[in-house]
This record gives structure tokens, C-alpha cells and sequence, in this order.
């Protein structure tokens, strides 16, 4: 494990509009913000796009997404880490669990969730800390890398 201590900065209270996107507009306030790392805390309403629920083979590299659409409104909470890429633009790194009807739909928003109604999220900035998403070639993510002050 490696880490990378830094403190709490700013902490921005969202109201995320119907139709908004997630990750893309946390993404988007961020940087219009100054934010590059931080954590986020996200509930409301999801009701479109689609969420990567997994690899399609554990076993295989680079993995193949496992996709599944948002059919409908869903209740959600989320949690997420934003940390700059390699260009130094905050990525936001978000799962969250979607329920509906009694069943739950657990992923990452990786490609994007359209907001029902309303989501709040809650963005904590982390000044200090030492932290970039870069592409790891075998997998190709974008891996949160952490270096020491």
C-alpha cells in the first residue's frame, strides 16, 4: 500500500439537475474550482446511462467492461475519489449502488449516469496530497498512483 497524507480544504455542497451527468459535471465544477484530489458523497436520483457492473472474464487483460443500462429512476448513493490525470484534469473515480423495485444495480459511473430529479453530492477537497490517475498499461485505467511528500 502506499499513501499520501494531505487535509481537508474546501467543502462544496452540489444540487446535481435533472439530467446532469456523473461523473462529468463533478468533473467539470472541479476544475472550473481549482479542485484536483478530493472525496465525494453522492445521493439522489440516477435515471439513465449505464454503469460498468464488473469484467466480463476476471482472467483476462485488458478486461472487457461488463455494462448494464439504467432503465428507469433509481435511488442511489455513491462514493467516489477525484484525483488529476496526467494532464492534470480532476478525474472522478465513482461507485454507487442504484436501487429500484426492490433490486440493486452496483457499479462504477465510469461512462456516465444521467441525474432523475435530483442528486446532492458532497465534494471534500484534499489539499496536500501527492496523487495522479495514470494509465497502467496492462489494464488500461487510469490507477490512482500516490507518492510521498
Amino acid at each position: 500500500m502506499k499513501a499520501s497524507q494531505g487535509k481537508i480544504g474546501r467543502v462544496f455542497v452540489m444540487r446535481l439537475e435533472h439530467g446532469d451527468a456523473v461523473p462529468a459535471c463533478i468533473e467539470r465544477f472541479a476544475e472550473e474550482n481549482g479542485v484536483t484530489a478530493g472525496h465525494v458523497l453522492l445521493v439522489g436520483g440516477i435515471g439513465s446511462g449505464q454503469v460498468v457492473v464488473g469484467p466480463r472474464r476476471t482472467d483476462e487483460m485488458p478486461p472487457d467492461p461488463l455494462i448494464l443500462p439504467v432503465d428507469g429512476a433509481h435511488e442511489v448513493v455513491g462514493v467516489g475519489v477525484l484525483a488529476p490525470d496526467e494532464s492534470g484534469k480532476p478525474v472522478l473515480h465513482i461507485h454507487a449502488a442504484l436501487g429500484r423495485s426492490g433490486q440493486t444495480l452496483t457499479g462504477c459511473l465510469r461512462f456516465g449516469a444521467g441525474t432523475w430529479l435530483v442528486c446532492e453530492a458532497i465534494l471534500y477537497e484534499i489539499t496536500g496530497v501527492n496523487v495522479t490517475r495514470v494509465k497502467d498499461k496492462e489494464s488500461g485505467f487510469e490507477l490512482l498512483e500516490v507518492r510521498k511528500q
